[in-house]
């Protein structure tokens, strides 16, 4: 392999751990607030503030990987990662595990937020299609070891070791990054300190509120809480118009068509279909009595094929553009939705794999494919802010991805049931089930009509000439 191919292997490991980390707590919740003895309202945050750290600090960190180097940000992050997983597996109580998953996720968030930048500095625009579809492979990869790992670490080997894990690949990964990424381009920026800050604010209100509707129902609290996350957002974008150097720079939305458009789609898939795995989980889980490492194993089909095919839909990318792959990729992901929206109490369990495997195919065909359009078509010098822009539009779908399941579809039942499905406490049966698919089916609903934006936008972003992008940024 030379140096670029392994650079290209860190930033994929990277990738991959990340994402691992994103989805391998979810199986592993129950056990983890058992042993801790923690409050259920406390032990969810081990999933949101992962998230939340890496939505509120990933484009700060791509516009300080312009400053000070790209790799040299990528690595820290790597190391930081290390360290923030070697000290959740060594928590002695839930809020230390919390403050020690936001270390986590910010090592995540400095890794995501220079990794894209990073492949655009070393191959040319014609190539990033098959580099992208690696990363599509470490991010399907590392979604499908997540859920699978967190069920399988938990049940037979203890949930610290789903955390322990990341320590020796993070140490080699540290060592290969120190040897071979290595690039230079830097620009001076500033960073926007008051952004985050309202952006912090706004979805964490956002999410607590999100939780706490599935906890306690539909309340003044909640509602407050939500509201007020809408209004601070809303300000935030007020504020962005005004800085320099902004966390979401809404200029780049006035560029290219094809640039804006692909930033779009990429936020709107985010929210609209990242969920549905865990939707179907608790279905399988909460509805049909399966185990939480029996539940995983019915997705895995789909994410496989979707890392198996990734790379050839890239290559393909790079030879037609983004906009035919990438559009067809949503329609199929609709599709996959569609099909879920037919479950039932006793629908057979092969349904679940078909939708699995076509929403998989889908992934395969649009995340490569978009990936590298953001990135064929980011102004010169704009790599590590393109990078860092689309991370944090696509973080921030993730989180409100689970806001939305966890608002939409615990409304149809008591709360304190809803509340312990989503963690994978209990099992519903009987007219409860009926009405907690309802609930499920809600959200699927939402899910169709946000991906069908992301479709529309998709179609319409305009064709590119990728080689000519090539002779004009090589």
């Amino acid at each position: 392999m030379n140096s670029n191919n392994l650079s290209l292997f860190v930033v994929v490991l990277g990738t991959l751990m990340s994402a691992i980390d994103t989805t391998i707590v979810l199986l592993a919740i129950p056990t983890i607030a058992q042993e801790l003895r923690a409050d259920l309202s406390i032990i969810i945050w081990v999933i949101i503030i992962y998230l939340l750290v890496i939505a509120v600090f990933t484009t700060q960190l791509g516009r300080i990987g312009d400053i000070y180097g790209r790799s040299r940000l990528y690595n820290m992050g790597f190391l930081i990662f290390t360290i923030g997983s070697a000290l959740c597996g060594a928590s002695l109580s839930a809020v230390d595990l919390v403050a020690f998953r936001a270390i986590q996720g910010l090592g995540a968030a400095m890794m995501q937020a220079n990794s894209g930048a990073i492949i655009a500095d070393i191959f040319p625009p014609n190539k990033r299609g098959r580099a992208y579809g690696y990363t599509s492979i470490g991010w399907n990869a590392g979604a499908t070891l997540g859920i699978v790992l967190g069920g399988f670490i938990t049940t037979f080997i203890g949930w610290r070791y789903i955390f322990y894990i990341n320590v020796p690949i993070g140490i080699l990964a540290i060592l290969l990054g120190l040897r071979y990424i290595k690039t230079n381009e830097r620009r001076k920026v500033k960073l926007d300190i008051l952004g985050m800050a309202f952006l912090l604010a706004s979805l964490s209100l956002i999410a607590y509120g999100s939780a706490d509707i599935a906890g306690a129902g539909v309340r003044s609290l909640n509602i407050y809480l939500i509201s007020g996350g809408i209004i601070l957002l809303l300000i935030f974008f007020l504020l962005e118009r005004r800085q320099e150097f902004p966390i979401i720079d809404l200029k780049a939305f006035k560029g290219s068509r094809v640039f804006t458009y692909s930033l779009l789609a990429s936020f709107l898939q985010t929210t609209g279909y990242l969920a549905t795995a865990f939707i179907i989980i608790m279905y399988l889980q909460g509805i049909r009595g399966l185990s939480p490492f029996d539940a995983s194993v019915l997705l895995v089909p789909g994410y496989v094929l979707a890392s198996i095919v990734s790379p050839f839909t890239g290559r393909l990318s790079d030879r037609i553009g983004a906009r035919i792959p990438a559009t067809i990729g949503l329609g199929l992901m609709i599709i996959a939705v569609l099909i879920y929206l037919s479950i039932g109490l006793d629908t057979p369990l092969y349904v679940v794999v078909i939708a699995s495997v076509i929403g998989g195919l889908g992934s395969s065909l649009f995340f490569p494919a978009n990936n590298s359009a953001i990135m064929a078509n980011a102004p010169r010098g704009f790599y590590g802010g393109a990078s860092g822009l689309s991370r944090t539009l696509a973080n921030i779908g993730t989180l409100l991805s689970y806001a939305i399941v966890l608002s939409v579809a615990s409304v149809t039942i008591p709360r304190e049931v809803a509340f312990e499905v989503f963690l994978g406490t209990t099992n519903l049966i009987g007219g409860v089930a009926s009405s907690f698919l309802i609930g499920l089916k809600s959200a699927f609903y939402v899910s169709i009509g946000i991906l069908v934006v992301a479709l529309i936008l998709s179609a319409l972003r305009g064709k590119e000439a990728r080689a000519q992008l090539s002779t004009d940024k090589s």
